[in-house]
This record gives C-alpha cells, sequence and structure tokens, in this order.
C-alpha cells in the first residue's frame, strides 16, 4: 500500500479545511456577541468547545491505548497537550510531517528505514503498536485513518448545529452578514469533505476492503451525502424556525433512538466499557444528521430503514407548514425554501440509488476472498475496523 502525492494533498486539503472552519466558527460567534446576540454567541461558542472536547478525549485514549500496547506508561507529555486542545494539531503535525516524506523524497526501492525516525522523536506521540507492522507506508495511513475518525466526529458534533444555527438565524432575520454565509459555505465544504475523505481512508486502511476510487465513485458519493445532508439540515432548522420546543424534542428523539440502535448494535470500538458508552452516545447524536453503518455489517436494512424515516419526517415538517404557514411576510421564503428541500431531497437520493448500485466497490463481492500473496495472513488489528462503516 502507497502513500502518494495525491493522498498527501487530500491530508492537506483536510488540515485547511479543519483549520478554516474553526476560525470561521470563532469569528461567527464574536459577531453574535458584537451584536448583542449573545444567545447564538454563547451556542456557537458551546458547540465548539464540546467537539473540541469530545475530540481530544478520544484522541488522548486512543494514544493511551498505544502506550499501553508498547509497555510504556508515560503519558503526562499527551495529556498535557490534549488538555491544551492540541491533540489534533499534534496529529496533523507528524503525519503531515512523515507523509511529505513518504509521498516525495522516498521511493518503493529506497531504504525506508533511512528515512526520517519521527517514531523515535521525543516529541512524537504516535508510538506504534507491536501489533503493527513496520512498513512506514501503512503506518502513516493508520495515522491519517485516526485523524479522519476524529474530524468526522468533531465535523457532526461542531459543524452540524452550527449550520442549523445560522440557517435559523438566516431564515428568522430574513437577512445574513457575510460572516453568517461564510459560515454556512464553509460548513457544508466541511460536512462533504470530511465524510468523502472519511470514506476513503476507511477503505484505504484495511487491507481486505475494495478501494473507492476514480472520481464518479468518490463524486457519487459526495454529492448523496452532500444533498441529503443540506434537504435534512434546513428541514430541521424550518421546523425550529417554527417552533423551537417541537424541532428540540424532535433532535432530542433521533439522538436517542441513535443511542438505542447503537447500544442494540453491541458496538466495540473502545476498550473500556465507559468510553464504549460514550462513544454510543456521540454515535447517536452523529446519526442524526447522516447514515453510518454502526456495526460494519450489511446496511441494506437499516440504511432504507433510515432513509425512509428521513423522508417521513421531512414530509411531516412541510406539511405542517402547508397547514400552518408562516406570516405573510415569509410566504415567498418559505416557498423557496420548501422547493430547495424537496429538490435536493430526490437529488441526494437519486445518488444515494446511483452509487449503491453502480459504484460502491462491494456490489459485486459475494464473498470477501483474499488475494492468493495474502492467503493465511488475516487483516491486520485495526481501530477504524470497528468504526462507522458504509
Amino acid at each position: 500500500m502507497q502513500f502518494t502525492k495525491w493522498n498527501f494533498v487530500m491530508l492537506v486539503l483536510g488540515y485547511l479545511i479543519y483549520v478554516a472552519d474553526l476560525v470561521v466558527d470563532i469569528w461567527v460567534s464574536v459577531n453574535f456577541f458584537y451584536e448583542g446576540q449573545h444567545v447564538f454567541g454563547i451556542l456557537t461558542m458551546s458547540f465548539v468547545l464540546i467537539a473540541a472536547g469530545v475530540v481530544q478525549c478520544f484522541s488522548f485514549m486512543w494514544y493511551k491505548e498505544d502506550f499501553q500496547k508498547t509497555g510504556q506508561k508515560e503519558l503526562s507529555c499527551s495529556l498535557l497537550i490534549h488538555c491544551f486542545q492540541g491533540g489534533i494539531f499534534t496529529r496533523y503535525w507528524f503525519a503531515l510531517r512523515k507523509g511529505f516524506y513518504l509521498a516525495f523524497q522516498c521511493s518503493n526501492s529506497d531504504d525506508l528505514s533511512g528515512g526520517p525516525t519521527l517514531a523515535q522523536d521525543p516529541m512524537d506521540l504516535s508510538i506504534p503498536s507491536r501489533e503493527e507492522p513496520a512498513d512506514p507506508y501503512q503506518k502513516v495511513l493508520s495515522e491519517v485513518a485516526d485523524l479522519s475518525m476524529l474530524r468526522l466526529f468533531e465535523i457532526y458534533l461542531e459543524a452540524s448545529p452550527q449550520l442549523m444555527i445560522q440557517l435559523y438565524v438566516l431564515m428568522e432575520s430574513n437577512q445574513a452578514d457575510f460572516s453568517q454565509v461564510a459560515a454556512i459555505v464553509v460548513s457544508c465544504c466541511a460536512v462533504s469533505w470530511s465524510t468523502v475523505d472519511y470514506h476513503i481512508a476507511l477503505r484505504k486502511s484495511l487491507p481486505d476492503k475494495k478501494l473507492l476510487s476514480g472520481l464518479c465513485p468518490r463524486s457519487t458519493y459526495l454529492l448523496y451525502k452532500l444533498f441529503t445532508f443540506v434537504s435534512w439540515i434546513l428541514s430541521v432548522a424550518l421546523l425550529i424556525l417554527r417552533n423551537v420546543k417541537l424541532g428540540l424534542i424532535q433532535l432530542f428523539i433521533l439522538w436517542l433512538s441513535g443511542i438505542i440502535w447503537a447500544c442494540k448494535q453491541q458496538t466495540s470500538f473502545c476498550t473500556s466499557k465507559c468510553m464504549e458508552i460514550f462513544y454510543r452516545v456521540v454515535v447517536g447524536f452523529v446519526l442524526i444528521f447522516t447514515f453510518f453503518n454502526v456495526k460494519g455489517e450489511n446496511t441494506k436494512f437499516s440504511m432504507s430503514a433510515y432513509y425512509v424515516m428521513r423522508v417521513l419526517f421531512t414530509l411531516g415538517i412541510l406539511v405542517m407548514f402547508w397547514f400552518c404557514p408562516p406570516p405573510d411576510e415569509h410566504q415567498d421564503f418559505f416557498r423557496v425554501i420548501t422547493i430547495i428541500i424537496v429538490v435536493t431531497l430526490l437529488i441526494g437520493i437519486f445518488f444515494l440509488i446511483i452509487y449503491y448500485t453502480s459504484f460502491h466497490p462491494n456490489r459485486n463481492k459475494e464473498k470477501e476472498i483474499f488475494d492468493e500473496i495474502d492467503a493465511g495472513t488475516p487483516p491486520r488489528a485495526c481501530r477504524i475496523r470497528h468504526f462507522l462503516m458504509q
């Protein structure tokens, strides 16, 4: 398995989008406080801090697990870095550093051990496990996979709620400033990019998974996720605009349903029971906004049920608005939003069907078969194997 220049570019773009999303959210929050909208400012910063806390918590626990596998117990440096919210930046630094060397300065014929011994760097927290292969390419791919998982958590815990807040403010005031528009655009880009990047990293990290390669499969997957996400976010924002309590009750019910589903699937992502419960709570929140295969098993029934419920919820919200229309000054605006919701939902479902019938890597696979060269070698124990799948 190679770590190519394109992989490095994808890693850099992911980092830039992460930073841009964080900067824009802080900018929007400051603007809310400046304009006297303290409730929205507090909500914005709350989601930023909660998402950051969750990401740092999982990042530290993963470092702790890796340290324990190697028999090392010194965690003070790692704990300090994560307490100051530097865990994900540290991961990006070492992934970019190692990735640059492998992509631009190292070839297959090179002696890889002659490269920079980053694993022995005293500040490098990514201590390799005895279970991990010596292949430096696979090591970097594993680190990129960890980053993609953390970004997926961050994006659905922070960017998705932020997007609802911005759309609610936009629809309520019927006007928007530049910071709000920037926040909406960046959040949509961040959600789409992070979801696709995770899906690519997932399949690249697991040797028994077929790669998601080619422009058409990746574009189709991106459009499916983007349009279904936009339709749902607009629907929820519209419901909250009509009745805040009703909107929050719906979100809570969906969150609780996601947690129950994750518990029913008996996920086994974390080594400790407390962290596993915490993981299921976070997964339940992610499932509010998009579908993921919680256990990595056959998704046909669960995904069909998920999107049938999504369509029914969306139609219910629109029907409620048609029977209880907004004030006259919002009538034209409501019609436009309704059309956008219906069109984006239909387009999203269309691309979903196209992806799973024509482009999904496993569409023609009846049974998992390993190449002869890998016969007798089971798939490497990998953290991402027990994470959310598609």
